[in-house]
């Protein structure tokens, strides 16, 4: 019997005008706050300032008249604007005083203290708020008597990498005295640059199954497989926030919505650490497009960062992460890896983060990031093969100097050997088994990894597929005869892995997109192959036409067949890789290789017509979605090794669908809030303006009233699901607990206070409410998005069973963050809200208690 599951998702949702007023605040301009508690760094003012040059940044949009034909178009802005140039610290003395491990008050059950390796059970509606501090405090006595006798030269060599291509992993950090030193190794989706491992789905697509179960099983079966490699350090997950529809390397987060992705990178790093491996959260923070990814600004204001773009990384620290990585591009005006605000004042303070901030690759600009909070440079040269470093001598005399303060890089080395502690690294943990230069290393095919993961590969990529559009077609019921058009049925024609790091126009089924965060598939089914077997079963005819450019071939084919399913894609990736003009990022929102033509071409001949889509984010499928003979469409994403198999899960009703968009499928290009900014000279450093504030994605739709093709959270079923007998309850605390004076403070409007580890405050986000299946509702006045994405779950439900579910939201769920005090505080006025099955599909309402 085909699994029924049933996703249920909770928006907060503030009521707003849709004008666009109150689109975004007026100004982006980001004033730093004075130094943090526990720290002597400096604070540096951030501020936006802005040159007008003659380039135009160009967008391509598909506009769709009312007949149906179809018209590219390119659209400019007026103005190109780059930046004066980025802020960076002068030459000074700069004195340090470490932050303390967090003392948190404790209340168990809802706190355990959490060991990295037992992490608490997943759950589809957490209570438990895993305290990672007495495990961290641990560590870090370890890593301070270790460190204790090392010399300053020993120090700085556990900071610095051994450059590109001088060791066996991506990065590596070599021993020092007992310390063995560290492999870092891509990717979010499996072990990079290695054989015997396995391709996992994507993240993109293991957040459209909406499922935590699913996220923790991905996330501990690649720890797991990292370990068995001898990789210390994961350099995963990624979760960035989708805020540009042709992001290059949306694909490999988690979507366009904080909550969904905040949770998905939860479980993730639950996972991986429970596997054995050193997770890291990255790209931090506001790497939202590839073009000029190390000569753009994102010029972010202080509301709009704390509740979207840093909020996934919020629930990183929580999920007791061990290392955060800086990102390529500047934040307004300053260098990620050089941003104190963002390093130092928001992770490490206010979150309250105890591991290591490292680089990523060469995204080291400055040799005093370390006063800022850089912990560690990677691979260690300031480009690869240059001989040179910002850290390794450079640091030495820094600190031999004065300049930089030895306590500073003693809490640098310390950092990272104790996390090394933290993950129980020294304990029997196996040597590197990965070449990541010299594939035919045999040392590769030392280690097997796979297991039996095919299996979560398998049903992760059948529960993240999201059916679209069913007129009865599906599920297949052994059809007499099927025909499979267009090359992404297909397999690959020189291999699963025919261009490096996936690199390459594909000839086959999209299974991830390219750059770093791809690994080597070891095999790859594809639909072509996995139906054929299914057929074999059914006893059906199968036929095929590969060749996505002759449409009249294609739409002979389909005659008089009683299936017809036609594939498509569309693929991106990371910008040091251009395939067929798309340097990193798309061009365009348009299926490749004329997908849009060959779907009309099918659906001329047969009324009969499935459309299956490997994507790496939303289409414009406004040219055939409304076809009548177009009977289904399924959104299969990303689905590794297993793609075809799921696909075919899914055609089938081997597994009923219940995937749910994670992102919003337009109309027309410019229907979303940020479009990709392109342009500039070599020289020039773009401006970046997210003008949009909080109304990304399916926010802005909503303020804006315009109506998506499907909505985010959209998702069809095989079956119909009844919502009824909403309750809310309150969920109180012991009157004696320790913390019990911030709660009141919060109660009566208060925010938090401008402490360490503030923002991640267990009373914070102790459960308060217990609610079924929501979307909360803000008062107007706060000026938050119509709809915002706070909670969800996800049950199985047998057909004509009632099954009772909740979700559980804490004080931080219901809190905006406060520019002016610095904290997270209650608006005030009442807030209700609903219960749906998507950002449009609300079916409950209610208030939360005051």
């Amino acid at each position: 019997m085909a699994r029924r599951l049933l996703s249920l998702v909770l928006i907060s949702v503030p009521y707003v005008a849709a004008s666009s007023s109150s689109a975004a605040p007026s100004t982006f301009t980001s004033t730093l706050s004075s130094s943090a508690p526990g720290s002597s760094a400096p604070v540096m003012s951030s501020t936006s300032s802005m040159t007008t040059s003659s380039a135009s940044a160009n967008m391509t949009s598909t506009i769709v008249s009312s007949s149906g034909a179809t018209t590219s178009t390119t659209t400019s802005t007026s103005y190109l604007a780059t930046e004066t140039g980025p802020l960076t610290l002068p030459i000074s003395s700069y004195s340090f005083s470490p932050f303390p491990t967090p003392t948190l008050a404790p209340e168990p059950p809802i706190f355990p203290a959490t060991d990295p390796l037992y992490p608490p059970p997943v759950s589809s509606d957490p209570t438990v708020v895993p305290d990672f501090a007495p495990a961290w405090a641990a560590a870090y006595t370890k890593a301070i008597a270790m460190i204790s006798n090392f010399t300053i030269e020993q120090k700085v060599n556990v900071t610095t990498g051994v450059g590109w291509a001088n060791g066996l992993c991506v990065g590596n950090i070599p021993p020092v005295g007992d310390f063995p030193g560290l492999c870092l190794q891509d990717s979010p989706l499996g072990v990079r640059d290695t054989d015997l491992v396995t391709s996992f789905p994507a993240g993109i697509t293991v957040a459209s199954t909406w499922n935590r179960a699913l996220m923790r099983a991905r996330g501990v079966a690649i720890g797991q497989e990292n370990k068995m490699k001898g990789i210390n350090v994961a350099l995963g997950p990624m979760m960035n926030m989708g805020r540009i529809a042709q992001g290059g390397r949306n694909w490999e987060g988690f979507g366009a919505d904080p909550f969904l992705t905040g949770e998905a990178a939860y479980e993730t790093i639950l996972g991986l650490q429970a596997g054995g491996v050193q997770a890291t959260a990255k790209h931090y923070i506001n790497n939202e497009q590839e073009w000029k990814r190390t000569q753009e600004s994102s010029n972010v204001d202080d509301r709009t960062e704390h509740e979207i773009y840093a909020h996934p990384f919020l629930r990183s620290v929580m999920a007791g992460v061990s290392s955060v990585m800086c990102s390529y591009n500047l934040i307004n005006d300053t260098y990620a890896c050089n941003n104190n605000k963002t390093l130092t004042d928001m992770m490490k303070r206010e979150f309250g983060f105890q591991g290591f901030i490292q680089s990523d690759w060469s995204a080291t600009m400055n040799g005093l990031s370390p006063v800022a909070g850089l912990d560690m440079t990677m691979p260690g040269d300031i480009t690869f093969d240059s001989g040179t470093s910002y850290f390794g001598q450079n640091l030495t005399n820094y600190v031999m100097n004065g300049t930089i303060s030895e306590t500073r890089l003693d809490d640098m080395a310390t950092r990272i050997i104790a996390a090394w502690y933290y993950m129980h690294q020294d304990e029997n943990y196996p040597n590197a088994t990965v070449d990541s230069f010299n594939f035919y290393d045999p040392i590769n095919q030392e280690v097997n990894a796979q297991s039996d993961h095919y299996m979560i590969v398998r049903e992760i990529g059948a529960a993240g597929t999201v059916l679209l559009k069913n007129e009865g077609a599906l599920p297949l019921n052994k059809p007499k005869n099927i025909v499979l058009v267009g090359s992404d049925a297909a397999p690959p024609v020189s291999g699963p892995n025919e261009y490096s790091d996936q690199g390459g126009d594909p000839s086959g089924i999209l299974a991830m997109g390219w750059g770093s965060g791809t690994n080597n598939f070891t095999y790859l089914i594809s639909p072509y192959e996995a139906i054929q077997a299914r057929a074999r079963v059914d006893q059906s005819s199968v036929f095929w036409d590969f060749n996505d450019w002759d449409l009249s071939q294609a739409g002979n084919s389909v005659i008089g067949m009683e299936v017809a399913i036609v594939f498509v894609n569309s693929d991106s990736g990371e910008g040091y890789i251009t395939v067929d003009g798309n340097a990193g990022d798309r061009q365009n929102l348009t299926a490749w290789h004329q997908g849009d033509e060959l779907i009309l071409a099918v659906a001329a001949q047969n009324n009969n017509t499935i459309v299956v889509t490997n994507s790496v984010g939303p289409l414009i499928i406004e040219p055939w979605v409304e076809h009548p003979n177009v009977t289904a469409i399924v959104w299969a994403n990303l689905g590794g090794n297993e793609a075809g198999n799921a696909i075919t899960d899914i055609l089938y009703g081997a597994w009923n669908p219940s995937g749910k968009l994670p992102y919003t499928i337009a109309k027309s290009p410019i229907d979303y809030p940020a479009q990709l900014v392109t342009g500039g000279t070599a020289a020039d450093i773009l401006s970046i303006n997210y003008t949009e504030g909080l109304f990304i994605d399916y926010r802005w739709f909503d303020a804006q009233n315009i109506t998506p093709r499907y909505e985010f959270g959209f998702g069809l079923s095989y079956t119909t699901f009844e919502y009824s007998d909403l309750a809310i309850t309150t969920i109180n605390p012991a009157a004696d607990y320790a913390q019990m004076d911030l709660i009141d403070n919060w109660e009566n409007g208060g925010a938090t206070p401008i402490a360490e580890g503030s923002s991640t405050a267990l009373w914070l986000h102790m459960p308060a409410y217990q609610i079924p299946q929501l979307y909360i509702h803000h008062p107007p006045s706060v000026g938050e998005p119509p709809s915002v994405l706070k909670g969800f779950t996800n049950v199985e439900v047998s057909p004509g069973q009632s099954v009772s579910v909740s979700i559980t939201m804490s004080r931080y769920d219901l809190s905006v963050w406060d520019v002016v005090r610095q904290g997270w505080a209650k608006p005030e006025g009442t807030i209700t809200f609903s219960v749906g099955a998507s950002s449009r599909d609300f079916r409950l309402n209610g208030t939360i208690p005051a």
